[in-house]
Formats: C-alpha cells, sequence, structure tokens
C-alpha cells in the first residue's frame, strides 16, 4: 500500500535516480534564486526531500503555495550537484513536472517555525499542539513511546503475563490523591470514580485464579503538576504476580526493563541484575533521599557531634542533626558557590553553609571561621584539602533533605562525580508501615494500606499490647528508582483478612470501616487469596528517562499544562443547563477572592 504515493519523503536514494515517483507531505520550505529557480522542501512522517523548480510557472506555482500546505508531487528523481551528508536523501532531488495542493493551509503566518517550536512558549506549543507535532524531534518521542510500549508488551507476554484491562468507571477510593468523579445519570446523586490505579481490580483477579497479569493502565489522578508528573492521567505497567513474593517480582522487571532500556535509552548502558538493594532508613541516611541517583558517587556524612562541639554558630549548636556533603576537586568560585546554595535552598526550603579547605589544609569561606581548630575532626569525615563541604542543620528529617539536594547538585557541577551516560537502577526496600501525619498528628498509613507488614499479624499485635512502637513496624513495600526518578511504587499484598482488619485498626478503623471501604477485596480475600505481589513502573516517567528530556510534556501527544488544562481542546469546559439538569447537578461557584 502506497497511501497515493509511489514512495516516502525519507525514501529516495541514488538507485531511485531516473525514476519518476510521486511524493506527498507538508511544504516545508520555499527558497526561490532568481524567478526560474527555487529550492522547495517537502516533508512527511518519515523524512524530507527537496524539489527543485526550474522554470517560472513551476516557481511561481510554488510560490502561490502557502508554507505547510500538504501537496503531492510528481517528477523525476535525479542526482544533487551539492550533496547534504546529513540529511538521508541529501543525494538526491525530484525535479516536478506537476504539483497537486491537497489541503492548503489558509495561514501565511504560523505561530512558531514547525522546526523550531520547542524554542517557542510552551503555551503556544500546546494550543498549537498538533503542529508541534509536526517538527520531527518532537514527533520522535512519540514514536520512541510507541516502540517502548510495544517493547513492554512483548517482553511481559513472553513472561507468561496476560493482557487484561479493568474498568475505567469505577467507586471513589478513599485513599491516595483526588479522584475524578463521573456522574451516574441513571443513579441521582451518585458519582463514578476515573481509577487513580487499577490496585484492587488486579488483585482481585489474582483472588479469581488468574497467575500473571499486565495491562498498559491509564490512571487518573487530580493533583498537581510537576516535571516528572502529568496532571490529570498518567499510565504505568502495571502487573501482579499470584503465589509470589518480592524478589519474584524483582525478578521480572530486572529482567524486562534493562535490556528496553539499553536499547531506546539515550545511553546505552543500564544496570544488570541484581539491581541494588537499599533500605528506607539507608538510602535517607546515605543520600538524603528515598529515590537516590547512584550515578553520583557523593555520600552524606553526619556532622551533628563535631558541629555541636563549634562554639558561635547558633545554627550548630541547636541543630538536632547535621548532614554534610564532602566534595573533592570542587574548582568552583564564590560565585559559582552562592548560586549553587541559592538553587539549594530553592529546592529543599532551607539553606545549606559551605566552607572548604584549600591546598595548604586551611579552612575558608562560608562558615570555616566556626570550624576553626577542628581540623582533625574533619579530617576523619573525609575533608582533605581541595575539597568544599554543604552543609545543612536542623532536624532530622529537614537536614537529611537538604543535605540530598545538596549532594544531587554537587555531583551535577564538579566534574568527576557523577557517570551521566548510564541508566542506574535500585531497589528501595523497607519502608515504614505507619508515620505520624502531617496534618492530623496521629499515626496514618505511609505508603499503600495494602501492603504486607514484615511480621505479619504478629509485629501488629506486639504494637497494639504497646510492646513496640508502630513506627518501628516495616512493610514489604519496594520503589523502583532510576537515575533519581522514582519509576514505581509496588509490595507484597496484604491477603489476609484478619492481618488487614488489625492493620486498618491501628489507624483507628475497625473491620465495619474496611467492609464498607473495600468491600470487593475483603469479601473476595474471605475465599482464600493466593499470596501475591505487583508494581507498576510509570510508563510516561520510563520514556521521559529513555528520551534525555527533562519535563514529562515533551513525551505525551496531547498534554495538558501545570494547570490540568488542555488549551488545544479547551478542557476543563462549561456544559449546557441540559446537560447538568440531566445528570441532577446544580453548580455553585466560589465567591470572588475566595
Amino acid at each position: 500500500m502506497t497511501q497515493m504515493r509511489t514512495h516516502t519523503c525519507g525514501e529516495l536514494r541514488m538507485e531511485h535516480v531516473g525514476e519518476r515517483v510521486r511524493l506527498v507531505g507538508w511544504m516545508e520550505n520555499v527558497r526561490e534564486v532568481g524567478s526560474a529557480l527555487a529550492f522547495v522542501v517537502v516533508r512527511d512522517f518519515y523524512g524530507t526531500t527537496q524539489l527543485v523548480a526550474e522554470t517560472e510557472d513551476m516557481v511561481k506555482t510554488f510560490r502561490a503555495i502557502t508554507k505547510e500546505s500538504t501537496i503531492a508531487v510528481d517528477g523525476v528523481v535525479r542526482e544533487r550537484d551539492s550533496k547534504n551528508p546529513k540529511q538521508p536523501t541529501g543525494d538526491i532531488e525530484i525535479v516536478p513536472e506537476s504539483v497537486t495542493v491537497l489541503g492548503r493551509c489558509r495561514y501565511n503566518e504560523l505561530p512558531f517555525e514547525i522546526n523550531r517550536s520547542r524554542e517557542a512558549d510552551e503555551t503556544l506549543r500546546l494550543k498549537y499542539r498538533y503542529l508541534d507535532l509536526r517538527n520531527p524531534a518532537v514527533k520522535q518521542n512519540i514514536v520512541l513511546r510507541c516502540n517502548v510500549i510495544a517493547a513492554l508488551r512483548a517482553a511481559m507476554t513472553e513472561h507468561g503475563f496476560l493482557e487484561i484491562t479493568t474498568p475505567i468507571l469505577t467507586a471513589s477510593s478513599p485513599e491516595g490523591a483526588r479522584d475524578y468523579l463521573v456522574p451516574a445519570r441513571k443513579h441521582p446523586g451518585k458519582f463514578y470514580a476515573l481509577p487513580q490505579a487499577p490496585q484492587q481490580f488486579k488483585q482481585l483477579l489474582m483472588t479469581s485464579g488468574f497467575d500473571r497479569y499486565f495491562q498498559i493502565a491509564p490512571c487518573f489522578r487530580d493533583e498537581d503538576a510537576r516535571g516528572d508528573r502529568s496532571p490529570g492521567e498518567f499510565y504505568q505497567l502495571d502487573m501482579e504476580m499470584a503465589f509470589a513474593e518480592q524478589e519474584d517480582v524483582f525478578a521480572v522487571i530486572e529482567d524486562v526493563l534493562p535490556p528496553i532500556f539499553a536499547k531506546y535509552g539515550t545511553y546505552d548502558i543500564a544496570s544488570e541484575a541484581p539491581f541494588r538493594r537499599i533500605s528506607f532508613n539507608d538510602a535517607m541516611e546515605t543520600y538524603g533521599t528515598d529515590k537516590p541517583d547512584l550515578r553520583i558517587d557523593l555520600v552524606l556524612t553526619d556532622m551533628t557531634a563535631l558541629a555541636k562541639s563549634t562554639e558561635g554558630f547558633a545554627p550548630f549548636e541547636t541543630a538536632d542533626c547535621v548532614k554534610a556533603v564532602v566534595c573533592s576537586g570542587a574548582a568552583l568560585t564564590r560565585k559559582q558557590i552562592d548560586r549553587l546554595c541559592a538553587d539549594v535552598e530553592v529546592q529543599a526550603g532551607q539553606k545549606p553553609y559551605w566552607f572548604r579547605m584549600d591546598e595548604n589544609g586551611a579552612l575558608v569561606g562560608g562558615v570555616s571561621k566556626f570550624l576553626a581548630g577542628h581540623e582533625d575532626a574533619l579530617a576523619s569525615l573525609g575533608v582533605t584539602p581541595g575539597c568544599l563541604v554543604l552543609a545543612a542543620a536542623g532536624t532530622k528529617d529537614a537536614a537529611r533533605k537538604t543535605a540530598g539536594v545538596a549532594r544531587r547538585m554537587l555531583g551535577a557541577a564538579v566534574p568527576g562525580h557523577m557517570d551521566e551516560a548510564r541508566y542506574e537502577f535500585c531497589w528501595i526496600v523497607d519502608f515504614p508501615m505507619f508515620e505520624i501525619g502531617e496534618e492530623s498528628g496521629e499515626l496514618e498509613f505511609c505508603h499503600n494500606p495494602f501492603s504486607m507488614p514484615n511480621g505479619g499479624l504478629e509485629i501488629l499485635e506486639k504494637a497494639e499490647r504497646g510492646e513496640i512502637d508502630p513506627l518501628d513496624i516495616y512493610a514489604t513495600q519496594y520503589d523502583l528508582v532510576c537515575n533519581g526518578v522514582e519509576l514505581s511504587s509496588g509490595a507484597v499484598r496484604n491477603h489476609d483478612p484478619d492481618i488487614m482488619i488489625k492493620a486498618f485498626e491501628m489507624v483507628r478503623l475497625g473491620e465495619d470501616d474496611v467492609k464498607a471501604r473495600f468491600p470487593a477485596m475483603y469479601n473476595a480475600f474471605c475465599y482464600g487469596a493466593p499470596p501475591h505481589a505487583g508494581i507498576a513502573p510509570g510508563v510516561d516517567r520510563m520514556v521521559m528517562l529513555l528520551a534525555g528530556e527533562p519535563s514529562i510534556r515533551e513525551i505525551i501527544p496531547f498534554p495538558m499544562n501545570k494547570n490540568a488544562q488542555d488549551l488545544m481542546m479547551g478542557a476543563p469546559s462549561a456544559v449546557e443547563q441540559k446537560q447538568l439538569d440531566e445528570l441532577n447537578i446544580a453548580i455553585t461557584l466560589p465567591a470572588d477572592g475566595e
């Protein structure tokens, strides 16, 4: 099938010289050289080809066509006098015999130059996304996404997983982010919810006797945008395995992802199995984050005892914890250090303090005067001549977070501390089961409430009797991290109703609450559920890493903006009163200023 053409715009080579061909595509550019000579570039999905108009009539024909119109060109292939080695079709050109306009562009001015659309304002790019996608560099990210998804599907099928689609309209979940609600016309006053994830459905599939499930699952969460998170909807490689434990899940992921990353990624090196396993507590202590970038060789050092032995610097003297990052070979100027510290403060919400040891072993700059006389103690922390030290003080959590941001920024700023051209995976394991809620001040689930606590029912009963602190209970939960980006969370599931009820009792919810909130899952587990485990790596984040893009919107065909608006389609939008009446919905808008 040729689709109105004999060849694509990326296909013709020297062996086609002398052939009469037909090309179709968008007229990208016309460059006139006198009245009887013009060079024309035509572009389709596959590439570009140069046309050469060599008569006044043919030049006039192309002059009358607006750029980005779609055209059909019949002509003869010939060898170019001036070849372009950077272009696949750069050895040939077409001498057109006839030109037909298939779809005229009615505007003389475009919102942006197609091939430079990535330089345009993002608002314009999103409003005219169909033009933005004509840019081969933008289109290539979408092609990459298609290839990666196809490879994921093939790999999961090879591992014996069945692709099963789960409902889009479901019940609202009381856990996690905000739901997108859909009014039920036939059930006035009631709502469906778009699934935040197929979590309950995939666990129910395990209780139904399916052994290995996966899907490229659409998920919907009403949450704010970030560079690595798109508002509204996203896709994940959702999987679940029956009669499985944590290492079974790890084995599948470690076999599926590295070859795909090595094949399709910006870098061709990816971690081999087994990935490093790092406990949550160790990750926070060593890297200041539960999503460490292991390409960076810097680690956090505990400087609390030394800091408290200093005098005259209140932030050190009063801090619960002081964490430092010692960076060798940091030949940064004072201006660069100040800029670095300012960037850390923006991201961490707290500024770091700095000093350095010069080549003679003297402490200079920043807070160095408060550390004078402590050179031996600093040496024991790895501070040697030529080192720059960034320190963070405050509560334990605040100090670790700030130092973690400093570690990441120093690793990127100082040559020799980051092996950038690779994909470095790790597993973060042994997450706390519970935490104290920032707003409630009471015990809450730390992550997934359906995770199996390490120690099962016995450990929960010990906490209930006061024999151990609930905050010391860990869950069989795990995160997959690559190059400092969290790709996924997963867990061994809590499949035992007795353990489930006891876990929810810890956060002040009884058996009746569990039955009311999760009726299908609770009842299904009462009919005999297999031990099961799963994970769901984010497809969008994977492709973002593979493409080397800083923003997730670059790899989504039709993304929303940061305010969860589709500027191209005008969504969200008002609807007619008739539609609201059918749904028994009345709209009450907030007063101005609220």
